[in-house]
């Protein structure tokens, strides 16, 4: 499974690795968007690497359901 990206500059981007976790933790994306709060939508928009951002509550949310940290999730890559 490919990490999802969201680009900062031509030479610069975060990757989202969300889908590992959750594969990892055997959770759906549907489970997790309940558990915090949030819609299925907007987490799909965080795995694809669409949102241009995400509030620290948010993440905060995710890493405690998922009992991981915020670089589990987050990862910066220079191209």
């Amino acid at each position: 499974m490919k990490p999802r990206t969201a680009s900062l500059s031509d030479m610069e981007m975060i990757r989202v690795n969300l889908d590992k976790v959750l594969k990892d933790r055997q959770m759906t994306s549907k489970d997790l968007a309940e558990q915090v709060g949030i819609t299925e939508a907007n987490l799909s928009i965080l795995k694809t690497g669409k949102a241009k951002g995400i509030r620290f509550n948010t993440l905060m949310s995710i890493c405690r359901i998922l009992d991981c940290q915020p670089g589990d999730i987050l990862e910066y890559v220079e191209e």
